[in-house]
């Protein structure tokens, strides 16, 4: 199992944000906590149902979407080199 199923929609924060990119095209889209909250009938789905329901919206695209969880101040750019 992985966390897409671990967690439902209930389970976020309102700031929550998740990204989606487009398998077929490479558009990229957030959904937030909020967002996700406030649709009829979505407070009940696993993270892994939005993600198979959620299409491109670019026009003339409509590919599946990959969904993933940024969290704020884990990356960071490469500082360092060879001493």
């Amino acid at each position: 199992m992985n966390w897409k199923a671990n967690l439902q929609v209930l389970d976020l924060e309102p700031g929550d944000r998740l990204e989606l990119t487009c398998r077929k095209c490479g558009h990229v889209r957030y959904l937030t906590g909020e967002a996700l909250l406030a649709r009829a009938g979505a407070v009940q789905l696993w993270l892994y149902q939005v993600e198979q329901r959620a299409k491109c919206n670019q026009r003339g695209c409509g590919g599946s979407m990959r969904m993933a969880m940024p969290r704020a101040g884990e990356t960071s750019g490469f500082v360092g080199g060879i001493a």
